[in-house]
């Protein structure tokens, strides 16, 4: 009988499971292609916004110490010029950087103004938010170089945050529909498909779809891009529970464990919490943790709450770099013994919704957050996440 080669026998198991994943996510739009999307819902709803603008009202900590400072930061400027390009492009670490960090701070500009604005009842800045928008949907095109994918998901998790308040909760904005093309025809071609690298790229870009999924009212968008982005989440993220090893990424052809240890930056011992770019730094990390995240916060919203599947991934990892965020040594089993730290304002929203809504003990990311609170933004598509989740039950 003839043998097939190893990686031609999975290449073909993978084939089947995506028939039958492609099938499975079918039926499931075809079962809920009539629920309509919760508005606005994409990382923040109506009933946490309003949480919000309550706490602030009543000056409560640490939520008006996070509005001050999101508040006299460069992008709640009503004299802000947005500064569109038909044509971004982004090399690695934005080199050549042609429009790149323009449309990644004028995002994050439009959603704080949103924000802003609903805090506030100050119909201008829903105005400058409009203005900001309106500017990229004009004239952007396409992003080149590449970094092409990676800038187009970041600037594509931000986009619906702030077109989301906007339509759905001040109403006013004659462009929309322009808007929501600029993100069918621009971003999200772009996104959807996924990608070979690096997790936090993925992740950001299922977060990116995940949005302007549920801006566009899109159920299949939908469906496919949570179903690609539980792939990635559960390879991501090690866990006792997968076995010896992590599971392989969802795509790649990484289908050996040799080639999965250089694939985890020559990381070879595996314990709860451990990502897979954990020895490259925890900055990158914390890109991948916080896009999962936010993609699980936009399904709560949307009734079909992610969390209780990802809880024991996301509160190890978030314990375990925490940790050595706070001072822990770190052993000479993981990454050599030296790690590159640098986690970043990505801790509020999964904290919350494991601590405080789960009831999950999490001392480790306790510590870590209230330390670094008011979390402001890392200026690439986080942005005020103290403000608008710290300890927010709704």
């Amino acid at each position: 009988m003839r043998r097939f080669p190893r990686r031609t026998a999975l290449a073909a198991g993978t084939l089947v499971v995506a028939v039958l994943a492609t099938v499975g996510v079918r039926f499931t739009a075809d079962a809920a292609s009539t629920a309509a999307f919760s508005h606005p819902g994409v990382l923040v709803s109506r009933a946490q916004l309003d949480f919000v603008k309550g706490r602030v009202a009543a000056k409560a900590q640490p939520w008006l110490a996070a509005y001050d400072q999101m508040k006299s930061s460069r992008y709640a400027s009503l004299t802000r010029t947005p500064k569109p390009r038909a044509t971004v492009e982004c090399g690695s670490y934005s080199n050549p950087n042609n429009g790149c960090t323009d449309e990644r701070e004028d995002a994050i500009a439009a959603y704080t103004d949103a924000l802003t604005w609903y805090i506030t009842g100050d119909a201008a800045y829903a105005r400058k938010s409009i203005e900001l928008m309106d500017a990229w949907s004009a004239t952007i095109r396409n992003h080149t170089n590449s970094n092409a994918p990676l800038q187009t998901a970041w600037a594509g998790s931000v986009w619906p945050r702030a077109a989301e308040i906007i339509k759905h909760a001040y109403g006013t904005w004659p462009n929309q529909a322009r808007f929501a093309a600029m993100l069918r025809d621009v971003y999200l071609p772009v996104v959807i498909p996924g990608i070979h690298s690096n997790g936090n790229w993925e992740l950001s870009m299922m977060e990116a779809a995940v949005g302007i999924s549920v801006f566009l009212d899109d159920r299949s968008s939908y469906d496919r891009a949570i179903s690609r982005f539980r792939l990635r989440a559960a390879s991501y993220i090690y866990i006792a529970a997968d076995g010896s090893q992590p599971k392989y990424p969802p795509a790649g052809g990484i289908d050996t464990r040799a080639e999965l240890v250089s694939y985890w930056q020559g990381q070879s011992t595996f314990v709860d919490g451990l990502a897979q770019e954990t020895c490259r730094d925890f900055t990158h990390t914390g890109y991948g943790i916080s896009a999962i995240a936010h993609v699980a916060e936009t399904t709560r919203i949307q009734g079909g709450d992610l969390y209780p599947d990802l809880q024991d991934r996301l509160r190890h990892t978030l314990g375990f770099h925490t940790k050595f965020e706070n001072g822990t040594s770190v052993p000479s089993t993981i990454c050599g013994g030296t790690v590159t730290k640098g986690l970043g304002p990505v801790t509020e929203v999964a904290y919350n919704a494991l601590h405080n809504r789960m009831g999950i003990a999490m001392s480790n990311t306790e510590t870590y957050t209230v330390a670094k609170r008011p979390q402001g933004s890392n200026n690439l598509f986080v942005a005020w996440e103290t403000l608008t989740h710290a300890n927010n039950p709704a």
